[in-house]
């Protein structure tokens, strides 16, 4: 993955204040309260938020991000909240996570390059176990046309980043799926979060 992607969440994730919050993401929370406790992954997760409530839980959590500013915020949220997380800072194709390790996945706002998004996917679902769940939720093609008006809302610009119920089903064809929506939904997280958007929220069970 390109330096300048780093760099750039490294910057946004070195200044005090944590720049999506430091609650979780409201639908990860609904989805997660209601899932029995085990192993959870937490992909992109930036500055720990939501890692940090699945722990807080009770879940065993395992995390990633690009950013070593964003691990350090996250190791901070945890020892505030007098939780452990393991996290590590690399791309996926260098972590050691294992065929079958975890009961659940959280994809909240992981927004990866389009070259690499679906094998992605295809990698994590690797790491699920059977009937594990995936809870997602992550800006749709449309929100383009809503960061253009507001570009608090946050999110990318380019739409190959961004997802489409399509991709979802080709991605994770081999889940039964719970939920699966294109919805308007009203952000307040954080520093860059916040305003009306469009994203898409599925909740899948790995068949």
């Amino acid at each position: 993955m390109k330096q300048d992607w780093k760099d750039f969440w490294n910057e946004r994730y070195s200044k005090e204040e944590f720049a999506y919050g430091e609650q979780p993401n409201s639908f990860l929370k609904e989805r997660l309260d209601k899932l029995k406790i085990g192993t959870i992954l937490f992909p992109a997760e930036g500055e720990g938020r939501n890692a940090v409530y699945a722990a807080k839980l009770g879940w065993i959590v395992s995390a990633f991000d690009l950013s070593i500013e964003g691990q350090k915020k996250a190791m901070l949220l945890a020892e505030k909240n007098n939780v452990n997380i393991d996290y590590k800072v690399g791309e996926l194709n260098t972590m050691d996570f294992q065929p079958n390790q975890f009961d659940a996945i959280g994809l909240i706002y992981a927004h990866f390059p389009a070259k690499i998004k679906s094998l992605y996917h295809k990698t994590l679902d690797s790491y699920l176990k059977k009937g594990g769940v995936i809870i997602f939720e992550s800006f749709s093609k449309k929100h383009v046309d809503y960061v253009t008006k507001n570009e608090k809302v946050g999110g990318p610009r380019d739409v190959a980043t961004l997802f489409s119920i399509e991709e979802i089903k080709a991605d994770f064809s081999n889940y039964e799926f719970e939920r699966l929506e294109e919805i308007e939904i009203e952000l307040k997280e954080g520093l860059y979060h916040n305003g009306i958007g469009s994203v898409i929220r599925f909740v899948g069970r790995k068949k």
